[in-house]
């Protein structure tokens, strides 16, 4: 305290007479209310710290992604309320096309190349940019970005959408959340979907043609018509950011896993799915904290023993390498299903599955999940993993389920209710992601 009087006595011999008729005490007391006046702006300048530049090395221009919104078409009904480029790789240049209004027109690729309705195109990879966004629709859907059409065979092709990373997430927000939760969760979400994409485009994607599917196989892409004012907001307050790990200037994006809803205890991404283990994608104990979801207790499911045998033949022979299909493939008839496994806070990470000659496979959690609901008919599917077996003697019981989805990662409905608890939603991205960092990547 007296140094502070030195300090404020020292300030006030250098400023003029006529302003000096503060005492040190009403000085000090002052200075007191200015800092606490500080302190909110104090704290929001460290925690947009969080928002620094990271070392992801990645910029605008870089901040695309490439969706496959069709696989193997033969044919696909375009549309416009614009004109478009449009340009065959193989031919020297590019043509600009008017569409009729309200007409949709056949798209077909044939032995001398590619046909837009009655207009002759050349060969190779057909890329369509609309003149103005939004203004082509393919199969009744507008998008965000241009479209190619990359040959897949004879006659047949996929149908790729290049597309802005937040131009994308404005579609997706709004699919992958309830239009009625909170807006620091619509963040939030915001923050995790654009983290996943963009590592999927810097290491899946970049051995093929394309990146993302438009569906749970990554995220749930709508396009335009998906959009929402929430979601626009969200990707627009957010852009840029994602969440990463590592020292600080060394920051990198990791696969930002999300799930609708965790049951209370989520999964490591190492259990689910066979990832390096890394502290983000570790699991947690959320309690009860996403118990308003619908899916927070489900079961029993019940299904028949002869039935299961079915789906995990099948399952094993469409998830082995071409030509070697899983040992599950050719398994004998199922005799039971016990767990083997469970993580720290007592969620099963894998089960064991004995068929009546009594060879065990292992599986693990998810992939028992999908094994199960493999060509399955409604209402004998799991909603996850987090559940218990009973083995009767013709049918498996599966009881006492929890959550909706692999659970690992972001919990959305843990997400939702923190965003109601009033956390902003930087912090709800951080409290997902143990020992994860908030950086800029472009």
């Amino acid at each position: 305290m007296d140094a502070l009087k030195r300090l404020f006595r020292t300030a006030r011999r250098r400023i003029p007479r006529r302003m000096r008729r503060l005492s040190p005490s009403r000085g000090l007391r002052l200075v007191g209310l200015a800092v606490i006046a500080l302190i909110p702006l104090i704290w929001w300048g460290c925690s947009q710290d969080i928002y620094r530049v990271g070392g992801l090395g990645a910029d605008a221009n870089a901040a695309l992604v490439r969706v496959r919104l069709f696989q193997d078409r033969t044919q696909l009904q375009l549309s416009s309320t614009t004109t478009a480029t449009v340009r065959a790789s193989a031919d020297s240049a590019s043509r600009l096309l008017s569409f009729p209004r309200g007409i949709s027109v056949p798209v077909s690729l044939i032995a001398g190349g590619w046909r837009i309705g009655s207009v002759q195109l050349g060969t190779g990879q057909l890329t369509i940019t609309p003149t103005a966004p939004g203004g082509v629709y393919v199969d009744g859907q507008a998008y965000r970005g241009r479209y190619r059409l990359t040959p897949t065979g004879p006659g047949r092709f996929d149908v790729i959408n290049d597309v802005d990373i937040d131009g994308y997430l404005k579609g997706v927000i709004a699919k992958e959340m309830l239009w009625n939760w909170d807006l620091e969760a619509y963040k939030a979400q915001a923050i995790v979907a654009r983290t996943y994409a963009l590592y999927e485009a810097r290491t899946a994607g970049s051995s093929r043609g394309w990146d993302l599917y438009p569906d749970q196989r990554s995220q749930v892409y709508g396009g335009i018509a998906a959009e929402s004012a929430k979601s626009r907001q969200a990707v627009d307050a957010t852009a840029g950011i994602v969440v990463a790990h590592g020292s600080a200037g060394h920051e990198r994006i990791f696969k930002a896993y999300f799930s609708s809803c965790c049951g209370g205890i989520t999964q490591s991404a190492a259990d689910a799915f066979g990832d390096a283990w890394i502290a983000p994608l570790s699991d947690q104990n959320n309690q009860s904290l996403c118990s308003a979801s619908p899916r927070f207790n489900w079961g029993p499911v019940v299904v028949a023993k002869e039935e299961l045998t079915r789906r995990f033949r099948l399952w094993g022979a469409r998830r082995g390498d071409p030509g070697r299909p899983r040992p599950e493939a050719n398994m004998a008839a199922l005799s039971r299903i016990d767990l083997q496994f469970l993580n720290r806070f007592g969620r099963p990470t894998r089960f064991l599955i004995t068929d009546v000659r009594g060879n065990r496979y292992s599986l693990s959690g998810e992939e028992l999940r999908t094994a199960v609901n493999t060509d399955a008919a409604a209402g004998t599917t799991l909603f996850s993993s987090f559940c218990k077996t009973i083995n009767d003697p013709d049918q498996v019981r599966f009881v006492e389920g929890h959550g909706h989805g692999h659970g690992a990662g972001m919990c959305q409905w843990c997400a939702q209710r923190r965003a109601e608890q009033g956390m902003r939603h930087e912090d709800i991205v951080l409290a997902a992601y143990p020992k994860s960092r908030l950086v800029r990547a472009y």
